[in-house]
């Protein structure tokens, strides 16, 4: 599971909504019963989950050749509760999670080109 790059984004999206709802949880701890140390707790690990979600993103659009708007559908799923999960569903149902094969560049490929073309 850990040695494609669908599978990677697949842990950090199940651990992006794990936090969410541990996030949730807590916070119902926080305003329901005064109770605000686990907020303090899931909200640091929900940030260090979220930025590796992000990161996971930036990472694999390129070598899965998502196009620019699947891209920012995965970062705008990161936003809400536990959206991070339904875009995996959406994404594995559209074969968006596979590995596609082409003689095009990929995106990374294409900014290290420029780059050194500029230099």
């Amino acid at each position: 599971m850990f040695r494609t790059y669908a599978g990677w984004f697949r842990l950090v999206a199940v651990a992006e909504a794990c936090s969410w709802a541990a996030l949730l949880i807590a916070m119902v701890f926080k305003y329901g019963f005064g109770m605000p140390e686990g907020v303090t707790v899931a909200g640091w690990i929900h940030g260090l989950v979220f930025t590796a979600y992000v990161v996971t993103c930036l990472v694999v659009f390129s070598p899965l050749r998502w196009s620019f708007g699947v891209l920012v559908l995965a970062l705008a799923a990161s936003v809400p509760p536990l959206a991070s999960v339904g875009f995996e569903r959406w994404a594995t149902g559209r074969g968006l999670l596979t590995w596609q094969d082409s003689a095009n560049p990929t995106f990374w490929g294409r900014v290290r080109y420029v780059l050194r073309t500029l230099n």
